[in-house]
């Protein structure tokens, strides 16, 4: 894929300004060996969930109550605005102003990923200059999907390509299927990662045939895979995924971490114990009862979870226990 000299030779030296070192050393498998990412990406980062008060406005002071809690635990960075964050549901004030309050809250050496994939090229663009604006370290944008039928891998590819050239921060890809319909195809994918501002994606398929070949196909470039699930967090380490985007992380961050630490740690036997006590919770917070269900759970771990925004509906007193049971038949509670 051809860029001007220009647009190269800007985002090269910004991109290698912003190179953190990661917590830990890294063995994932998704960058060339010998080589070091532009910006290492290896770790757990939990998608925020963003609070609401009972009048259903943004909390936050109750955000700032539980980024202070998250401050203790090892992650590599927080994810704002994804699909845990309810930010459909977000006016564009509102998403620029929680990623503000996150950044003033987060350490320099925390990472900071914004969602900011928008349905048109041009709103996603704006929103991704806004994020960098307040902070962000990195764009987290979905793929447009709402006239899914026309997302070609020709369209995909020229939709993140305009991104990637305007975005003054790096940019990872998000697929996730199951709220977009839409997988992000793989020829797209190796495409996309040849573009020098495009660091990664978050893959929250579970497809782990696909997430290997991506670290496979993607390997000559500074491209790193995220595991979007913490059910198949271990099996994605295994393929050469970098670190992982958890949706459980809200409430069980230190074991999130600590999972992370055996796998790159080469402590497949204790990861897999761990991993195993990991897979009913995390199913019960995203495809079962969703947002809903990851802010009651919250609640049981002393974070602040309330309520979501209309349409999203409570828990009932069923589910409620039905979750509870899954919890404490794991171990957690």
């Amino acid at each position: 894929m051809a860029f001007s000299t220009r647009l190269t030779s800007f985002l090269r030296p910004a991109l290698a300004a912003l190179h953190w070192a990661a917590p830990r050393q890294c063995r994932g498998l998704s960058t060339p060996q010998g080589s070091e990412p532009s910006l290492n990406l290896g770790g757990i980062f939990p998608p925020l969930a963003t609070p609401f008060s009972p009048s259903q406005e943004v909390d936050y002071a109750h955000l700032e109550g539980n980024l202070r809690r998250y401050a203790s635990i090892p992650f590599r960075g927080l994810v704002v605005l994804g699909s845990n964050g309810e930010y459909p549901y977000l006016a564009p004030r509102e998403r620029v102003e929680v990623v503000s309050c996150v950044r003033r809250a987060l350490p320099r050496d925390r990472l900071l990923l914004a969602g900011s994939g928008c349905e048109s090229t041009q709103a996603t663009i704006e929103l991704t200059v806004s994020m960098a604006e307040v902070g962000a370290d990195v764009a987290l944008v979905v793929t447009p999907c709402y006239y899914r039928g026309a997302m070609t891998t020709a369209a995909l590819v020229h939709h993140y390509t305009e991104v990637g050239d305007a975005s003054p921060i790096p940019v990872v890809l998000y697929s996730v299927p199951a709220n977009t319909g839409l997988d992000l195809p793989m020829e797209a994918v190796i495409t996309l990662a040849q573009h020098p501002n495009i660091i990664g994606i978050k893959d929250s398929g579970g497809d782990i045939t696909r997430m290997g070949l991506m670290v496979h196909k993607t390997r000559q470039e500074d491209f790193q895979v995220l595991a979007g699930s913490a059910g198949f967090l271990l099996a994605s380490y295994a393929v050469g995924a970098s670190g992982g985007v958890c949706a459980l992380a809200n409430v069980l961050g230190d074991s999130l971490c600590q999972l992370d630490h055996l796998c790159r740690g080469g402590q497949w036997q204790e990861a897999r114990d761990l991993q195993h006590r990991l897979i009913e919770p995390n199913t019960a917070v995203t495809r079962q009862f969703g947002i809903p269900g990851l802010k009651k759970a919250m609640e049981w771990f002393g974070y602040y979870g309330g309520p979501c925004r209309a349409p999203l509906a409570p828990l009932s007193p069923a589910q409620v226990e039905e979750l509870r049971s899954t919890f404490s038949a794991n171990g957690w509670l």
